[in-house]
């Protein structure tokens, strides 16, 4: 069976290869053949002859109709997951006449869903016909194929064919960035900067008059720590300074174990923690990173999205995390939280598989402990070491 089907693939890829009609014909035009053999009958070959003859036209019409036609893929734009990607084929018809009856098939690659069909009654001389299909996306990731399929069997419908046009399609779905309201992992990172010092020796200080471009009314869930005590005693109600920004111009890391082995289910809950940290920072007027063990320290709304999009498990360690900075550590194995440098925070997922560890909480790096049974964005707003 496996033979029989390779070889009507090839002939369908290369040539064409009878539909479930043709087989027939096919039958019946040997069975009149073989009746006139035996008795002689001249009618009998001339029935046989006329359906061999159609089988003939049959198999090479569907292979002509497909010849002129080029296939044009517009750009995907970019996805959160959950979301649909929006593809669109156009479907020129360069030949000076319509061309009926056509299949497409976008060929997807099966983690992203089964193959898109769409036929068409007719593409007119010298147009085009522009197909907008819908495809689900579940997770994450960067989906590249690379083949778009034409068929026909017109006009007979007696034969199939099916060639294939090189049409890539790169398609990037973001993780999901979850709504965080409040969030004590990047509201309280900067409360030990008066304890501690730059590479220099010169102490940290948060930056009052002279950088508050601007202030606004106190909204429930912003960190304290924005808040111009001056400017509301003033007024009588809470005012918060819109651009917040540390005297020494340190950057705040969101950084990824992505050279760690992780569970799967962990791995996929860490990027959607680190999309909404950072984006909850950016948020609150600061300045932030996002660090990889394959790209280092990045910045810029699209480039960490499509980072994230993109990132493993297991990757290979090519950059070293920055040790000078405030790092907020997303990880699965307790043994590196020994090694944070003072003033950093973290976030623990638990191994399931592996024997649980006790995790020290200590008061210079305050962290998350995650429990897979809780909601992942309740977690992150509630207060660290609890």
């Amino acid at each position: 069976m496996k033979i029989i089907k390779r070889i009507t693939t090839w002939l369908e890829i290369c040539a064409s290869t009878p539909a479930y009609g043709g087989w027939i014909l096919v039958g019946i035009a040997i069975c009149f053949f073989g009746a006139g053999i035996n008795t002689m009958a001249g009618w009998l070959y001339v029935i046989s002859g006329v359906s061999f003859a159609l089988l003939g036209v049959a198999a090479v019409l569907p292979p002509r109709s497909l010849v002129g036609l080029v296939v044009k893929r517009h750009p995907i734009e970019p996805i959160t997951a959950g979301d649909s990607l929006t593809v669109e084929l156009e479907i020129i018809n360069s030949k000076k006449q319509p061309v009926s009856l056509i299949q497409v098939t976008d060929v997807l690659p099966f983690v992203l869903g089964k193959p898109q069909q769409q036929a068409i009654e007719t593409i007119p001389a010298q147009k085009s016909y522009r197909w907008i299909y819908y495809q689900p996306t579940v997770r994450r990731g960067v989906y590249r194929w690379h083949t778009v399929d034409l068929g026909s069997g017109a006009p007979l419908g007696l034969f199939w064919c099916r060639r294939q046009r090189d049409c890539a399609a790169t398609a990037i779905v973001y993780p999901t960035v979850l709504p965080l309201t409040n969030c004590p992992l990047i509201d309280e990172i900067g409360q030990e900067d008066s304890l501690k010092g730059d590479p220099c020796g010169k102490p940290l200080q948060t930056a009052n008059e002279g950088l508050v471009r601007s202030l606004r009314p106190y909204r429930i869930g912003d960190p304290m720590r924005l808040i111009h005590w001056r400017t509301s005693a003033r007024y009588g109600e809470l005012r918060l300074r819109e651009l917040e920004m540390m005297t020494a111009g340190q950057d705040t890391i969101i950084a990824l174990d992505s050279a760690a082995s992780w569970e799967e289910d962990n791995f996929e809950q860490a990027v959607i923690a680190a999309a909404s940290l950072y984006f909850y920072a950016q948020r609150q007027q600061m300045q932030v990173q996002l660090w990889t063990a394959s790209t280092g320290s990045i910045k810029g709304h699209r480039v960490v999205l499509e980072t994230l999009a993109k990132t493993n498990a297991d990757e290979d360690a090519i950059n070293e995390c920055p040790k000078s900075n405030p790092i907020i550590w997303l990880t699965q194995n307790p043994l590196t939280l020994s090694s944070l440098s003072r003033g950093s925070r973290w976030v623990l997922w638990q191994n399931l598989t592996a024997t649980p560890e006790k995790v020290v909480v200590n008061r210079d790096n305050p962290g998350i402990v995650l429990q897979a049974d809780q909601p992942l964005q309740l977690q992150l707003q509630k207060p660290l070491g609890l």
